[in-house]
């Protein structure tokens, strides 16, 4: 039962919520989980260093620091059952009322989410998601956020960012607080991003992360398919130069390696 691991909630009052939220619908809980459900979530997260040892990162300009483990085969027993409810079809309903989105699916698979663990002087830019998956027809919907960190100080920074379509304006910001549930719509203006965080070395900021999906388009959709978008704060002007860069470099080593794997074949032809 659904009730057995999050606390109740008001679906009509969340739904007034989300629909109504700017810039985009979005909507948070505070005291998401059962306390003694969250407690063991808390608990069963992995260390920093751990996460290290079996999740994957990335390097470049836009990303630092931030580990991911999305095999759910890999996650602690409370974990893996957090991730069964937020799967489970009894939640699906209760978010398909709340979004006003019909036939949600999950993915079990955590395609870019599941345990997510960003070290001191990590960040996340603003950015827009990919908004398709190909190889399984799906588009991208909705994001849910679950904070496990216990006595964040704000000082730590960290907080979870909502931008306006122009990334000029902070529209929302959140603490990673612990047992803190945020939702919002992934569409092509819901820009976010987590600001620099400055936990003391060996903490880290944790959160739990699932992504909701329709084999139907949204609508408006005009048929453009994008991967992972990112966009310069206004006070980030190093930034605003430096992605473009980093962005044309990667492509022009993507165009070397696909020219050199030709040629290759080429040569092993003859």
């Amino acid at each position: 039962m659904l009730t057995d691991f999050i606390n109740p909630i008001d679906r009509d009052a969340l739904r007034q919520t989300f629909q109504n939220a700017k810039p985009v619908p979005w909507f948070k809980i505070d005291n998401f989980l059962k306390a003694d459900f969250a407690e063991k979530c808390y608990s069963a997260f992995p260390t920093y260093d751990q996460v290290q040892k079996v999740g994957q990162t990335f390097t470049n300009v836009n990303e630092k620091g931030k580990f991911q483990v999305t095999d759910s085969n890999l996650f602690p027993a409370p974990l893996k059952a957090c991730s069964d409810l937020l799967n489970g079809r009894e939640f699906l309903d209760l978010i398909e009322y709340v979004t006003g989105i019909p036939r949600l699916e999950g993915d079990a698979q955590f395609v870019g989410g599941g345990l997510h663990s960003t070290g001191a002087r990590g960040h996340l830019d603003v950015h827009l998601d990919f908004n398709y998956m190909k190889e399984r027809q799906l588009h991208r919907r909705l994001n849910i956020l679950i904070y496990l960190n216990k006595d964040w100080k704000p000082e730590w920074g960290g907080e979870f960012e909502l931008w306006d379509p122009q990334v000029q304006t902070l529209a929302q910001k959140f603490s990673p607080v612990f047992n803190r549930c945020v939702m919002f719509n992934t569409n092509e203006i819901s820009y976010h991003g987590v600001n620099a965080v400055k936990c003391p070395e060996g903490e880290s900021r944790k959160s739990f992360a699932a992504y909701y999906y329709t084999k139907e388009a949204p609508a408006g959709w005009d048929g453009t398919i994008h991967s992972t978008i990112f966009r310069a704060r206004p006070d980030e002007h190093l930034k605003s130069v430096l992605m473009p860069v980093e962005s044309a470099t990667n492509a022009v080593s993507k165009f070397l390696h696909r020219g050199a794997h030709k040629l290759k074949k080429a040569v092993t032809r003859s």
